[in-house]
């Protein structure tokens, strides 16, 4: 597809259109009555409940407004344990009258449930097959908008999703609990010290989305990225990442306009999409929105991957999410920047230029240090999948050992009150000199960045780097706000009762870093050093999804979501059970794949080549005996060796693999699956690599890695 094929020329200006498609503040004091506003507002902001009279009024006025957008359909939009979202569509229309005509009709029942059957998701056993019904419930908190697309336009209505009997089977419903939990916590630190004026305590989070642009004619060549979303088999091209100069280069035409499309799209529905850039390796780009409240920011991350996917088909390419889709080629994640913030303003996570005097922010920073040091399993099982395996701990990304970098300038303000008892300096920053006259002198931060942490404070946020780049960012988010929250109210709970405030945070915030600073690390998280210092630590080093599942049903953990209700024993397990049942579906997807590859396409190409060799062996020294025909034979031999270990390894990799299949389900079989199918897959990709790189390229059934990243 030529470059320039889908430009566009047409200038607009980003305000006209931001938010068109949005049933926002704005509209909503536009069209609904003052007193329906006040109680919706009342109810987003406090949590009261919304009686059905004033759903109705609300219920008509959007129906009206969507379809002013041309909308005919709406969906109750929410996010199941798939990953990603779902919906299920009902038009406007009523039954017909008597004379033949429908009218268009939108109930505040219709607007505030929906009913999809819940036996058709995962829910890992807390719903039989024959158990259908579930709910999904209005989140007023994320406002509804119209999606406009192939199917025309669609009134979406962001909900949450439950069972017939209570319990959570989406990922929003955990979430919000969680920020209830967390908000009322913070409340009660910052009343501690005075504040008066905070009503509301919210997590920020702004999520930057890493992904993969192929073309979609190549795509279509590749069984593996239709049915597994990465490649199974692939050589290195002669050129990589090596060079770094996709890095921020120059954004090529073809991509520039995909993304300009992508960035019109998210607008509309109010997602402020903010920066893009080429990521490190060649067909690898990024997206950051401006960041937001965490409710919002997961449903805005879900309208991103679903856009990006969208778009990318418009403009001729297949978007890959997979956190690897190529070995040996820098895989994506999606960092998820999360701070906390007062309605009044206030940013507990703001240091100020001297933090060694801002007690209030001391003790945020040692209760979030307490968090992740005892729940840094937890963490780290809030970014595991299938395919984060692939890319935690490859020296690209977060090593899969929790740790917290801080920065020279708090990690010396942590030093002093672990030492001395107190802390009476904070390291500036000063000036950095370009030494070029013309140039300004720059404003120098007191501390530098470290892209190896997988839990990073950036200045006044904490940047988790472990979130894989196609999960929901709902469960680390669920995790972090909860874990934080417990943190809080023990602290809390200690300093309400102090009878020398002063005096009693200032010991518990020297007691709290002194009992937990082991979790802080600035050097290199990709070194072997490090391992070993972890371990002399005691810190976990979780390195698969199988061996993170375990920390969610552990005492530890229950007791901490049932004390604050984000989630019941029953909850954790079957998420644990899901959890374990997708990667084993994913794992024996990808192999099958693999099987299927080999068997009907490189096997055949190889045979072909053999074919092809020993026909040009006889043919020459049927013509000339003399002739050195040393080379087509080494490379007889050789294919005809690799061959023979393609097939073996291709025994093994069926034979394990329905060993696996016919495993006890559950952990059982996901270890089956981990210990030896993922073993076979890798003993037959070896053999496949190495051949690629010797049969004629005519011959390879499928794109190489070089046609995929560096030809689109």
């Amino acid at each position: 597809m030529k470059e320039g094929s889908f430009m566009s020329t047409e200038l607009f200006n980003v305000a006209d259109i931001f938010g068109e498609n949005v049933f926002n503040d704005t509209v909503m004091q536009e069209r609904l009555p003052k007193k329906v506003y006040k109680k919706l507002k009342q109810t987003i902001e406090e949590g009261t409940e919304l009686d059905i009279e004033t759903a109705d009024v609300i219920a008509h006025e959007m129906k009206e407004w969507a379809i002013e957008k041309g909308a005919t359909h709406y969906t109750h939009w929410f996010l199941p344990l798939t990953g990603v979202t779902a919906e299920k569509h009902d038009s406007f229309i009523s039954a017909p009258l008597p004379s033949g005509k429908v009218l268009m009709s939108f109930s505040g029942k219709e607007l505030i449930k929906g009913e999809p059957d819940a036996s058709s998701f995962p829910s890992g056993g807390l719903r039989a097959t024959f158990e259908a019904r579930g709910y999904t419930a209005w989140d007023c908190t994320s406002p509804a908008f119209v999606r406009q697309d192939a199917a025309g336009a669609t009134l979406c209505i962001p909900t949450a999703f439950c069972s017939y009997t209570g319990e959570a089977l989406d990922q929003k419903t955990p979430l919000l609990r969680s920020m209830q939990a967390l908000n009322v916590q913070a409340l009660r630190l910052l009343r501690l010290f005075g504040n008066t004026t905070s009503k509301k305590v919210t997590p920020s989070v702004g999520a930057e989305q890493e992904y993969f642009l192929v073309d979609a004619e190549k795509f279509l060549q590749r069984k593996d990225l239709i049915y597994t979303g990465r490649t199974l088999f692939g050589a290195m091209p002669p050129k990589g990442q090596e060079l770094d100069d996709h890095y921020f280069g120059t954004i090529r035409q073809r991509i520039a306009a995909f993304m300009r499309d992508v960035n019109i799209e998210l607008w509309k529905v109010g997602v402020s999409s903010k920066t893009q850039h080429n990521e490190v390796a060649p067909a690898q780009h990024e997206l950051a929105p401006i960041y937001e409240g965490v409710n919002q920011a997961v449903d805005h991350n879900q309208i991103v991957m679903e856009t990006l996917k969208k778009v990318a088909g418009r403009h001729g390419m297949a978007c890959l999410l997979h956190e690897k889709p190529f070995a040996g080629v820098n895989g994506s994640g999606k960092h998820d920047n999360w701070s906390l913030t007062g309605d009044d303003g206030t940013n507990l996570l703001n240091p100020g230029d001297t933090p060694h005097e801002n007690i209030q922010f001391l003790l945020v920073l040692a209760c979030i240090i307490k968090a992740v040091d005892i729940h840094a399993d937890l963490l780290r099982e809030s970014a595991s999948d299938v395919g984060n395996d692939h890319r935690l701990g490859a020296n690209e990304a977060p090593p899969a050992i929790i740790s917290i970098f801080l920065g020279e300038q708090l990690e010396d303000v942590i030093d002093q009150l672990c030492s001395t008892g107190e802390a009476t300096h904070s390291k500036q920053g000063g000036t950095l000199k370009t030494g070029v006259d013309i140039l300004p002198d720059l404003d120098k931060d007191a501390t530098d960045r470290n892209r190896t942490s997988p839990f990073a404070f950036t200045g006044n946020k904490f940047e988790f780097r472990m979130v894989g780049s196609s999960d929901s960012i709902a469960s680390p988010n669920t995790v972090l706000n909860t874990i934080v929250a417990e943190a809080f109210k023990e602290a809390a709970d200690m300093l309400e009762k102090a009878e020398d405030f002063d005096m009693a945070v200032h010991d518990f915030i020297k007691e709290t870093l002194a009992a937990h600073k082991r979790i802080i690390f600035n050097g290199n998280g990709y070194s072997d050093e490090w391992v070993a210092e972890a371990e002399r630590r005691g810190l976990p080093n979780i390195r698969s999804m199988v061996d993170a599942i375990p920390a969610l049903t552990t005492d530890k953990a229950v007791k901490l979501f049932e004390a604050f209700g984000v989630f019941t024993r029953a909850e954790l397990e079957s998420r644990s059970e899901v959890e374990y049942e997708n990667y084993s579906k994913a794992i024996n997807i990808e192999a099958r794949t693999m099987y299927d590859m080999a068997s009907k396409s490189i096997i055949p190409a190889v045979i072909k080549y053999t074919t092809q060799l020993a026909s040009s062996i006889a043919a020459v020294k049927g013509v000339c005996q003399e002739a050195d025909v040393s080379t087509q034979t080494e490379l007889l031999i050789e294919t005809s060796k690799l061959l023979a270990e393609i097939k073996t390894a291709l025994a093994r990799l069926l034979e394990v693999t329905e060993k696996a299949a016919a495993a006890e389900g559950g952990k059982v079989q996901a270890l089956v699956y981990h210990s030896q199918v993922v073993p076979a897959m890798e003993a037959l990709r070896a053999p496949v690599d190495q051949l690629e790189m010797i049969v004629d390229k005519e011959l390879w059934p499928m794109p190489s890695y070089g046609d995929l990243i560096f030809e689109v």
